[in-house]
């Protein structure tokens, strides 16, 4: 199949799954083209079946916001005409699903049908979708999508209480490349980060208020009081400071170590013994799921889909969200030396239930669906 897929080229979840199963379509034979306004960050090297197409929005005086769906819809006309694309995958509803109904409509005038695949992510169903602003138009674009996908059977609950949704929603989870983790990574030291007879706990995020970042740091302050142990924060957000400013007043600001936006999550992750993820929501929680391939067990709030991927008292622990005594008691339980390995090798055979060999077939189906129906 010759594929286009739209996404947010950034590190958000949306547009690492996005990359991920471009990539993974590209090494199944079919012609993938990404279609946004920069190259994907997870996009590693183009191929002969990977191409990517940059959408320049032009600046105008008249225009206090430039118009990127407009540029991104006659981009889409654009590269149909001219690569014969058969298929259309959005992901994140605004304004991929606008613009790729725009560009359906185009085509259609000229003859041309453009099935349409819509992936729903979280935040584009949660929270900005549903602003009053945007909800009209959302719905429109879903309802007039050939396949609806979300990642997770939470954010299709989610998506069927807060819109008025006509179309049938199949849930296809997001997933994770095993084999990349199949040999250890030679460049894992833990003496970089924390003495021998420390534990190593991680956060990895945007730190946002969603994040509840705070509660890392609380989680975190009543571990060390039984137990050894470093906290590594990855990522950057509006919630750094606060939380380097929690700390110092916990006195515990010499016992984290904030790493900022970091390009190598996966070697912080092979060094690690627990990861915390205590959201107050997590349409699926990708971060988790990168955890668990690396054998990092996961304490977690059990809101969202993070119970689709963190299994209770499996791979980890789930605790309501703001519980922070609960889930550092449990995450006290998990470091102990006769609990910790069996959680850890339980967290790796969790992942694999999300490998990417299971997943990418439950695409490819929808792709062959949303083809042949335009075709009849």
């Amino acid at each position: 199949m010759n594929i286009g897929i739209v996404c947010y080229p950034t590190f958000g979840g949306s547009g690492v799954v996005a990359t991920e199963l471009g990539m993974a379509l590209a090494k199944k034979g079919h012609i993938v083209h990404f279609i946004t306004y920069k190259q994907p960050v997870r996009l590693e090297q183009l191929s002969s079946n990977i191409h990517f197409h940059e959408v320049n929005v032009p600046e105008y005086p008249l225009f206090h916001y430039q118009p990127y769906e407009l540029a991104l819809s006659s981009k889409l006309v654009d590269m149909v005409k001219l690569h014969k694309i058969d298929l259309l995958h959005v992901h994140y509803a605004i304004p991929h699903a606008y613009a790729g109904y725009m560009a359906k409509q185009m085509l259609a005038q000229e003859g041309i049908e453009l099935p349409m695949v819509t992936t729903l992510h979280g935040t584009d169903i949660t929270l900005v979708g549903n602003h009053p602003y945007y909800k009209p138009a959302v719905t429109f674009s879903i309802n007039n999508s050939d396949y609806v996908t979300t990642v997770s059977e939470s954010l299709k609950l989610d998506t069927l209480r807060l819109f008025d949704v006509t179309s049938p929603i199949q849930v296809i989870p997001n997933f994770i490349d095993s084999q990349k983790y199949l040999n250890p990574i030679s460049e894992c030291q833990r003496s970089l980060m924390a003495q021998d007879d420390e534990r190593i706990i991680t956060h990895v995020s945007n730190f946002r208020k969603v994040k509840r970042i705070d509660d890392v740091v609380k989680i975190f302050y009543h571990i060390q009081k039984e137990i050894k142990a470093k906290l590594i924060m990855v990522g950057e957000g509006p919630e750094v400071q606060p939380a380097k400013e929690l700390a110092y007043s916990l006195g515990i600001r010499d016992k984290i170590l904030f790493m900022g936006a970091s390009n190598e999550v996966e070697k912080i992750l092979c060094l690690s013994d627990l990861f915390l993820l205590p959201s107050k929501n997590e349409s699926f929680g990708l971060a988790a799921l990168e955890a668990m391939i690396n054998k990092v067990p996961v304490i977690s709030s059990n809101t969202g889909g993070i119970p689709e991927v963190n299994k209770n008292g499996f791979s980890g622990y789930l605790s309501d969200v703001g519980d922070v005594e609960d889930m550092a008691q449990k995450a006290i339980h998990i470091l102990k030396e006769e609990n910790l390995l069996t959680f850890k090798n339980n967290a790796y055979q969790q992942a694999l239930a999300f490998d990417l060999e299971k997943i990418i077939p439950q695409y490819e189906s929808v792709y062959h669906k949303a083809i042949n129906r335009k075709k009849a």
